[in-house]
């Protein structure tokens, strides 16, 4: 897929979820270039929010550039919905996010939300999860620790080179892991020292994807038919 069909494709589906953003309340925005159209969208649709939180410091600012009001989650009560991108979905709506670094702040405002909307291009559809490396975002002093426990586990790991996460830590990117309970994967991963957080979305999965291909727009997931 040519990168033009693809940036096509990113759009299609970020308009597409447009129909579940809710009126007058505060809206949950990821990361990515699949949000960043969508924050595009906003910017010029009559759609009325009362504000977004964002999930990266990229957004937050896109946001503000549309003349959107960036507030922080412990300033609000509810977030009805939280849209997102994602570097690998299945057919469970499990997912692989992080390739951007914010998948921590991503990984909050997933669970803080009572609607997880998930927008991609079909190329990001899989039977299973694992071809893209996992992220995993490590406190500093944690790395070394952190690439001998991925190494024991039969997987390959690097630093992530010349990136610093919104929180000031580092990424580790992961491949050669089991993915065949990406829900206890991501389980173990939580429970190792220094790990922050890692890039499996199965615990809290999405619960609506809206997947742009080359037959138009499929949306799928719980209560897919009305947002």
């Amino acid at each position: 897929m040519d990168a033009t069909t693809q940036n096509a494709r990113k759009l299609a589906a970020a308009r597409a979820a447009l129909r579940f953003v809710v009126p007058d309340a505060i809206l949950g925005v990821g990361s990515g270039s699949t949000v960043n159209a969508l924050i595009s969208l906003l910017r010029t649709s009559e759609l009325n929010i009362r504000g977004a939180v964002a999930a990266s410091e990229t957004s937050a600012a896109a946001l503000r550039l549309a003349g959107i009001a960036v507030l922080d989650l412990n300033e609000i009560d509810s977030l009805p919905v939280y849209i997102d991108g994602a570097d690998e979905v299945d057919a469970d709506l499990c997912m692989i996010k992080g390739g951007g670094a914010a998948l921590t702040r991503e990984k909050i405002l997933a669970h803080a939300a009572t609607q997880f909307v998930c927008i991609v291009d079909e190329s990001k559809c899989v039977t299973r999860l694992g071809a893209f490396a996992l992220p995993l975002e490590v406190l500093p002093m944690a790395v070394a620790l952190t690439l001998r426990s991925i190494e024991r586990l039969g997987g390959t790991a690097q630093i992530r080179a010349d990136v610093i996460t919104d929180n000031g830590n580092r990424i580790i990117d992961a491949r050669g892991l089991d993915f065949s309970n990406p829900s206890a994967l991501e389980s173990d991963l939580n429970q190792w020292p220094g790990v922050l957080c890692n890039g499996v979305f199965a615990r809290r999965r999405a619960d609506i994807l809206v997947c742009a291909g080359a037959s138009g727009i499929v949306v799928t997931g719980r209560e897919a038919a009305q947002p």
